[in-house]
């Protein structure tokens, strides 16, 4: 998973995954299309959780639904949603 650490001054606020961190999770399994309960599974996440962020996800056109796996929806990320993890890494090497 992606974490960053927090510091202020010299004291560390400790590891902590944010919204952010939680939607990269997201598009990084959907990116080789992923059903919800492999979505929730592999982010470590619930299905309340998990639907929500599928939700604005969807409504950004960062993650599409993408037909019937197995009798399940099936999830893929957008050439934007790969275009945001693009940049959300970039931005995570300039301040690492």
């Amino acid at each position: 998973m992606h974490k960053i650490e927090t510091e202020i001054g010299e004291g560390k606020l400790g590891w902590r995954r944010g919204a952010i961190d939680i939607l990269m999770d997201m598009l990084i399994v959907a990116s080789k299309e992923a059903s919800k309960t492999d979505i929730v599974y592999k982010t470590n996440l619930n299905f309340n959780v998990v639907k929500k962020y599928l939700d604005f996800l969807l409504r950004k056109g960062l993650i599409e639904a993408d037909g019937v796996q197995r009798n399940r929806k099936s999830y893929r990320t957008t050439d934007k949603g790969r275009l945001f993890i693009r940049r959300y890494r970039e931005a995570v090497q300039l301040i690492s």
